[in-house]
């Protein structure tokens, strides 16, 4: 299930109820701490960064049990989440699924799932911002823990070259100090260094700041793995602080 960037403000009723009816929760520590007063009477089970297989097995086996399950997320389960980890398990485990309904996806007894969405971060941020996700854009995560350097500096290029916006995700982390920066060379082939490009430290939760700065001059020591980037496309700009990728209406029916 997803929790959104975490304040209770930004649960959906359908994930609260999630939770209130849940006997085992089970999460990233930190994801952990941002619910904890939805927590009494539960069993909680919460572990670190890269125990992401151990939570979705620890998860799979307690419903399997018959427990009542609550496997949380931050943002959208389905982006960049948990959701596609559990279905990774239980295929490679043998564990038959199925939808919220019952509805059996495999023959014989299948577990039943329910991947309830979110608020994924690029729209909390975008929200701060203004609007500069009004148009088409791209997702990308600078993390090259599961995804090689070579292929997300490829993704980069094209969605530079057809002027996607792109949200930049995971963009710095202690053991990455130098991607962001690698990153932003690469956009550079393509894009102008006056580009807008916003960034969101902690969106809507303890903790938040953001700000509006160019491709140019967009810093990496002041980021890290809580913070998304929105970099614009050749039409965002900027108005009075907000940054704004227009969909066209004004040009197509404005008079």
């Amino acid at each position: 299930m997803s929790l959104g960037p975490g304040a209770a403000e930004h649960l959906t009723p359908r994930a609260v109820e999630a939770l209130r009816q849940a006997e085992v929760i089970v999460g990233y520590k930190t994801y952990i701490g941002l619910i904890e007063p939805l927590l009494h009477e539960k069993t909680v089970l919460s572990s670190g960064m890269r125990k992401e297989i151990d939570r979705c097995r620890e998860a799979v086996q307690r419903a399997l049990e018959g427990f009542r399950v609550a496997l949380v997320s931050g943002g959208d389960a389905g982006i960049y989440g948990m959701a596609g980890l559990v279905f990774d398990v239980c295929q490679a485990e043998g564990v038959a699924v199925s939808d919220g309904s019952g509805q059996a996806k495999d023959s014989g007894e299948a577990l039943a799932i329910e991947v309830i969405p979110g608020v994924p971060a690029f729209n909390a941020a975008a929200s701060l911002l203004g609007a500069p996700l009004m148009h088409d854009f791209a997702s990308i995560s600078l993390s090259d823990h599961l995804t090689p350097w070579k292929v997300i500096e490829r993704r980069l290029m094209a969605a530079a070259e057809a002027d996607f916006v792109i949200a930049l995700y995971n963009p710095r982390s202690a053991t990455r100090p130098d991607l962001l920066d690698q990153a932003r060379s690469v956009l550079l082939r393509s894009r102008s260094g006056k580009t807008p490009v916003g960034v969101v430290h902690k969106a809507m939760r303890e903790g938040q700041r953001y700000w509006v700065t160019t491709l140019r001059n967009l810093v990496s020591a002041d980021v890290d793995m809580q913070t998304v980037i929105l970099v614009g496309n050749s039409q965002t700009y900027v108005w009075n602080g907000w940054m704004v990728t227009p969909r066209g209406y004004l040009e197509k029916y404005g008079s």
